[in-house]
């Protein structure tokens, strides 16, 4: 559980770092635009796409990621629920006992 964690964050960490760099791109590209040099433009814009699939490709993967990960986590509960229905029940209730009593005592 802990290493789908750490991959969700370091994936979380890329994205989140590619977006930032999108998005100094973008601000590139809208000053290239203000100054309307072709080139300048060109470069910019060329930049600019590289970037966005990029990003695209490492969401993409990010959540391909996730969705597997999440897909295996899930069939190991239910298997386990499975096997051991009356674990999985006592769990529920003193799950539900906690919240109840916090949220009365607020």
């Amino acid at each position: 559980m802990k290493q789908t964690v750490n991959e969700f964050n370091r994936a979380k960490s890329k994205v989140a770092g590619d977006i930032k760099t999108v998005i100094a791109d973008t601000e590139e590209l809208l000053k290239a635009a203000a100054d309307v040099s072709g080139d300048g433009f060109a470069i910019a814009r060329g930049k600019f796409e590289e970037k966005l699939a990029s990003t695209r490709a490492s969401l993409s993967d990010a959540s391909r990621t996730a969705v597997g990960r999440a897909r295996k986590t899930a069939a190991a509960a239910d298997d386990y629920v499975h096997a051991s229905p009356w674990t999985a029940i006592g769990v529920a209730a003193a799950a539900g006992i906690l919240i109840g009593f916090l949220a009365v005592r607020r």
